[in-house]
């Protein structure tokens, strides 16, 4: 009888140890295609994360838009126009390209964004209106097809960078990237929320990165980048 006991206890065993890998194995596979749109964000990013006064000089600065207000940018909003006035004032950049929702008439973020940046001394014609700029996919699609830009410095806030940086390369923007993060410290739950959202839209931008889906509003190439930096010229 005892000896009839070995080979089943042997099975259980065997078992055991097979669940046990299988389950080790599962969870090594979630965990990798968990963490792969996220580890792809900072692969394509690696060291294109720059400042002002070490990005290298480049034609245009594509500013992604935010919320606005009665006619007023919000605080993430505004602080990003105030990198891209300090990326033009120190001549790292000669054309700003807003890109915004305008998806409705009572909502307009691109002349929000360009009537802040012209009040603080950019000539009106060096910045440029994207309205259909619906989402950081569109924008950076929408900079490479219709506006014709084919180098950028992206600017947003720091925890959204990465993903405009890899959004912008699977576009065909070969970008750099200068982000704000002077509202950490200020606006804690937004910036907490802000980097935990990135997360999950990680997810979301590797499969527009992978399936390159046509944005919201394409239309014709548009010239008002190649007029900007001929007046610039």
């Amino acid at each position: 009888m005892a000896h009839r006991l070995v080979p089943a206890r042997l099975a259980r065993a065997l078992r055991t140890r097979r669940r046990q890998r299988i389950a080790f194995q599962t969870t090594v596979l979630v965990t990798v295609l968990g963490l792969a749109p996220v580890t792809w964000m900072y692969a394509v990013a690696g060291g294109r994360l720059r400042s002002v006064s070490d990005v290298p000089s480049t034609p245009v600065a594509l500013v992604l838009g935010a919320g606005v207000k009665d006619g007023e940018p919000s605080r993430l909003l505004a602080r990003r126009l105030d990198v891209a006035l300090d990326l033009y004032r120190a001549g790292k950049v000669k054309v700003l390209l807003v890109s915004g929702d305008n998806g409705r008439d009572s909502y307009n973020e691109p002349d929000v964004m360009r009537r802040y940046l012209v009040a603080r001394g950019v000539p009106e014609k060096q910045v440029v209106a994207d309205y259909a700029g619906f989402s950081t996919w569109d924008s950076c699609v929408r900079a490479k097809k219709v506006f014709g830009v084919d180098r950028a410095i992206v600017v947003t806030q720091t925890f959204h960078l990465r993903r405009a940086l890899a959004l912008c390369d699977a576009a065909g923007v070969t970008a750099y990237g200068v982000g704000d993060d002077s509202l950490h410290g200020e606006l804690i739950g937004v910036t907490l929320y802000g980097g935990f959202r990135e997360v999950f839209a990680a997810y979301k931008a590797l499969g527009e990165a992978v399936l390159k889906p046509e944005p919201q509003a394409l239309g014709p190439h548009e010239p008002g980048v190649d007029e900007a930096l001929a007046a610039a010229r």
